[in-house]
């Protein structure tokens, strides 16, 4: 799930195939955002609430104009299940995560894929922008890494979790990272 800036509206993945835009002020769907081929895992807004990124287990990301519902671009290239979206600070830039043990960046205006960060030795569960110059991931091989954008390259790899690491949330300084793991612990990182 994901809320957009203002918290008025929530964006929902499913298995049904479907992304689903709810309005919290009237507590009602306004909007079924209908193309993916298999299961959406996840979605995000963008910084400036009028588009939607969507990630499937039919290995493709959807852009949604958030105003129409209509699909601006379809983004291929990944070799396996997205598993996560997010968008960079500034909006231009759309990370992604994907069972192909890849994170991509792809430019949102022209649906290019500009970069594939790989090193990853498992699935890689979500991405997190840290700033507009470093992206963090964590995966099934029981690691996080971090990557510099700029130079295309894994900065540091944090290794303490036992088992696999699914999820991380970043400080808005980009100083902190938590991490969470089916081992059942949180861990919080120094992200330099």
């Amino acid at each position: 799930i994901a809320l957009n800036i203002d918290g008025s509206l929530l964006a929902s993945s499913s298995d049904d195939k479907t992304i689903k835009i709810w309005d919290l002020n009237e507590n009602q769907c306004i909007q079924t955002l209908q193309g993916h081929l298999n299961w959406v895992n996840s979605v995000a807004f963008s910084p400036n609430g009028q588009i939607i990124a969507s990630g499937s287990h039919d290995k493709t990301i959807r852009l949604w104009d958030i105003n129409t519902g209509d699909c601006l671009k379809v983004l291929t290239g990944h070799f396996s299940t997205v598993r996560s979206v997010n968008f960079s600070p500034d909006g231009h830039i759309l990370a992604t995560a994907s069972d192909d043990k890849t994170v991509r960046l792809w430019d949102i205006i022209t649906g290019e894929c500009l970069q594939v960060f790989q090193g990853h030795k498992d699935w890689v569960q979500s991405v997190a922008f840290s700033s507009d110059t470093t992206l963090v991931s964590p995966s099934t091989d029981c690691t996080i890494r971090i990557w510099d954008i700029p130079q295309g390259e894994c900065l540091k790899t944090l290794q303490a979790h036992e088992y696999a690491v699914f999820a991380v949330a970043v400080s808005p300084d980009g100083k902190t990272i938590v991490s969470a793991s089916r081992d059942q612990t949180l861990r919080v990182w120094d992200a330099y």
